[in-house]
């Protein structure tokens, strides 16, 4: 759901590769709807009517996560009672997506890179091959071209799934859309919770459309879903709204030297700002607030160099 142009370019661009069955990779930071994007990509392909299958990769062990892809014969180790499936038997027929790609081990990319290649997958514990038909997606909200020039992402699995490529925009960057997605999740939650809210007064637009989102899409479905629960009007209001968005200070839109701020910079002050004096130093409250996960907290607070015990 967009009326921005780039989203809009990059729609475009989904519906033309989707027939080609190519692999794809999609780029962008935590909350932006990369999964969302693929499962469009799956929607409009030849692949529509069979599986979109979703592993995360960041949520495995090395270990853990080679079961869950390839899967284990009956005694392949200890616990093995029973043939395992894979995810990528699985997904056979369909769409496989990989989210989060870039946490997966050096180790275990070659051994995925190898499916990806000979489109074979064999089983832990097993001698034989089996042949699989799938499409691979993958996304991280990882520099790539960093990850690869530290030697944790290899260039020869980085070309396998990267035949085409998304980058997609935060929604600071796509401001046009925050009414839009306000309402089509305000009409979602309406539903959900049986509720009969039907707007969004003006001073809450303004402050809805002025908040940087650091958890983007996901963090202002979560807003909206909050602010519905917590009506017994018709009418989502300033009060409905998480305390730190209702307190946080307007700030100019220049800086002393009277340069815009850029996007990055608005992002550090409000991470800080959150950081220090909602959640007092705890980065599982902070992290809770912005509307992502601690590990992309951490990220952000060691690139604005701020170190919690």
């Amino acid at each position: 759901m967009t009326r921005d142009p780039e989203m809009l370019r990059l729609i475009d661009m989904a519906r033309q590769i989707a027939p080609t069955d190519c692999n794809v990779l999609i780029t962008g930071s935590s909350g932006v709807g990369k999964e969302l994007f693929a499962r469009f990509i799956h929607d409009v392909s030849s692949r529509r009517d069979r599986l979109f299958v979703a592993i995360n990769c960041a949520a495995f062990n090395e270990a853990l996560l080679e079961n869950e892809l390839f899967g284990h014969a009956r005694g392949a180790f200890t616990g093995a009672v029973s043939d395992h499936r894979g995810v990528i038997e699985s997904a056979h027929s369909g769409t496989l997506f990989l989210d989060e790609v870039a946490e997966m081990s050096p180790a275990m990319q070659v051994k995925l890179l190898r499916v990806i290649q000979e489109r074979e997958v064999r089983r832990l514990g097993e001698n034989a091959d089996r042949k699989i038909d799938l499409r691979f997606i993958a996304a991280t909200n990882r520099n790539l071209a960093d990850e690869m020039r530290l030697e944790r992402f290899r260039r020869d699995f980085y070309y396998r799934i990267n035949v085409a490529s998304f980058e997609l925009p935060s929604l600071a960057q796509r401001q046009g859309d925050i009414p839009l997605l306000c309402h089509y999740f305000l009409r979602h939650f309406s539903e959900r919770f049986h509720r009969q809210v039907t707007e969004i007064a003006a001073e809450t637009m303004e402050l809805l459309r002025h908040y940087p989102y650091p958890g983007n899409v996901r963090e202002l479905r979560n807003i909206i879903e909050r602010g519905v629960a917590m009506t017994k009007e018709a009418v989502l209001r300033p009060e409905h709204l998480p305390e730190h968005i209702r307190e946080l200070p307007m700030h100019s839109t220049h800086r002393q030297d009277g340069r815009l701020y850029t996007l990055e910079e608005r992002e550090k002050e409000y991470v800080l700002w959150v950081f220090k004096n909602e959640a007092h130093g705890n980065q599982t409250v902070a992290a809770r607030i912005l509307g992502i996960d601690r590990v992309s907290l951490w990220r952000k607070l060691r690139k604005y160099q701020e170190h919690p015990g």
